[in-house]
């Protein structure tokens, strides 16, 4: 019987491959990886209630014992952290994100079929200008629209008109704000998983895949994922929508939590060391 190390080296070795390539890609050495590990080790045994003694401070001395690192390395990496926070990214792929969603979701902004309308780009009622102030606060509109154009989302027609193209916000063609999903959308399958390794009940999560399947049958399997997918999240967000005190300030309740859903679809080779 494997020991616990060991199952979670093995699970190591398989999350670090696919980010490993990304990393290589991308020029990080591995010196400055092992840094940015160093830092979150630290970062995580400073801030951790788990990890912390009852009411003591976590000290140096006792970050050091947990991380391994000694009281010198940890004294100086939180005297000079590195620069990891991306806020304003963050919030950027969130506001493009949202005017997206509640283009599809909001029934202002939908034709007579309930499709996204064509939306002029100001004026009164339905307009682009009046979607982005309703759903993504008080970003520029011209940001929001040289965004959205940028990646392909949305076009602009001959008589000035704006139509949705994408019924999601994926940037194409901005490698930072590609990068920065790795960061968001890998930590909360992550975060999900740590909640269901120590408590219940357990976060919804699940995913159903079989390891000997013919190479024509996967972009039948992708349209599905895809056309399913995308029918669900518009179904969950139109319902997230009306609980979101930005979109509905007279919603009650106590605290400010961030919660979703996501979906995505794999593929590999059998013959891939990764397995």
């Amino acid at each position: 019987m494997r020991d616990k190390t060991t199952v979670i080296i093995t699970a190591l070795q398989r999350l670090l491959r696919p980010l490993i390539r990304i990393v290589l890609r991308n020029g990080l050495a591995c010196a400055d990886f092992i840094a940015v590990v160093k830092q979150v080790y630290v970062e995580v045994a400073s801030h951790d209630a788990h990890l912390s003694l009852p009411n003591k401070k976590q000290s140096d001395s006792r970050i050091a014992v947990l991380t391994g690192l000694s009281r010198k390395e940890v004294k100086a990496i939180k005297q000079n952290p590195l620069l990891t926070h991306d806020e304003p990214l963050h919030s950027h792929y969130n506001r493009a994100a949202r005017v997206i969603h509640g283009w599809v979701s909001d029934r202002s902004f939908q034709d007579g079929w309930g499709e996204p309308a064509l939306l002029p780009p100001e004026g009164e009622g339905a307009s682009f200008a009046n979607l982005i102030k309703k759903h993504s606060g008080d970003m520029p509109v011209r940001a929001i629209l040289d965004e959205l154009l940028r990646v392909g989302a949305i076009e602009r027609l001959n008589d000035g008109r704006l139509k949705l193209l994408q019924r999601a916000y994926v940037p194409h063609t901005g490698e930072l704000e590609k990068l920065h999903i790795l960061g968001t959308d890998v930590g909360f399958l992550l975060h999900t998983i740590d909640h269901n390794l120590q408590q219940q009940p357990a976060y919804f999560q699940r995913k159903v895949a079989y390891d000997n399947l013919p190479a024509e049958i996967l972009p039948t399997l992708q349209q599905m994922a895809a056309s399913r997918g995308q029918q669900l999240l518009e179904e969950i967000n139109a319902w997230l929508r009306q609980q979101d005190r930005d979109n509905n300030p007279k919603i009650s309740g106590t605290g400010r939590k961030h919660a979703g859903v996501g979906i995505y679809f794999f593929e590999q080779n059998m013959a891939q060391d990764d397995d």
